[in-house]
């Protein structure tokens, strides 16, 4: 089965930690704000520097392109970055089905960026990262800013997406509510780096 395996990933502002996530599974990090949750997933999508091992089963994230390893391992921000004018910028393939899912139709694609409230950026940014199907989603709080239904709905479409693929999900989460009906492993970011909760 794969995994994705994270030994001893540390910079100057992360502390040492290791993990490691199999394809079906979702993994739950909690822990207080500005502890380096956000920085601990960058770290994993190779956009900052680090020290330690990141990988995929026996290989490495330095044996692939910054591209390549970035549609394996998906990062979703906790604010998604918008470049073009149009929603339709932002997405190279659409899957119709999906974005039903998430609340749009079709039109919808053609709506300006500077329309769109957070709640509806952060859906279409869930499904901008999965458009790429990777084998491993990295979630910066994806609910956070989402009223009750619309995180019904988001849990849903990312747990069968985790397990109709299969792939695997590390999702940052404060919330212990919703860490419990979606988490099948939890670790807590303290100070020292990850500590793995038992359930």
């Amino acid at each position: 089965m794969k995994s994705l395996r994270v030994k001893d990933i540390e910079n100057e502002w992360l502390p040492k930690s290791s993990l490691e996530v199999a394809v079906g599974e979702c993994v739950v990090i909690s822990g207080p704000s500005g502890v380096g949750k956000s920085l601990l997933l960058r770290a994993i999508a190779d956009l900052d520097k680090h020290k330690g091992h990141v990988g995929i089963d026996d290989s490495s994230c330095n044996d692939v392109t910054a591209m390549q390893w970035r549609k394996q391992v998906g990062l979703l921000t906790a604010e998604s970055a918008w470049w073009g004018e149009l929603v339709s910028d932002h997405l190279d393939d659409v899957d119709n089905e999906m974005l039903a899912a998430l609340g749009f139709d079709a039109e919808s694609l053609n709506w300006s960026v500077d329309r769109l409230s957070t709640g509806e950026k952060q859906r279409l940014a869930i499904l901008r990262v999965l458009v790429n199907k990777p084998d491993f989603l990295l979630l910066d709080e994806p609910t956070a800013n989402l009223d009750p239904q619309s995180v019904n709905k988001v849990e849903k479409i990312l747990l069968a997406y985790c397990h109709d693929n299969p792939a695997g999900l590390i999702w940052v989460s404060h919330d212990s509510t919703q860490a419990e009906r979606i988490a099948d492993r939890f670790y807590s970011f303290e100070t020292t780096g990850l500590v793995e909760v038992m359930t």
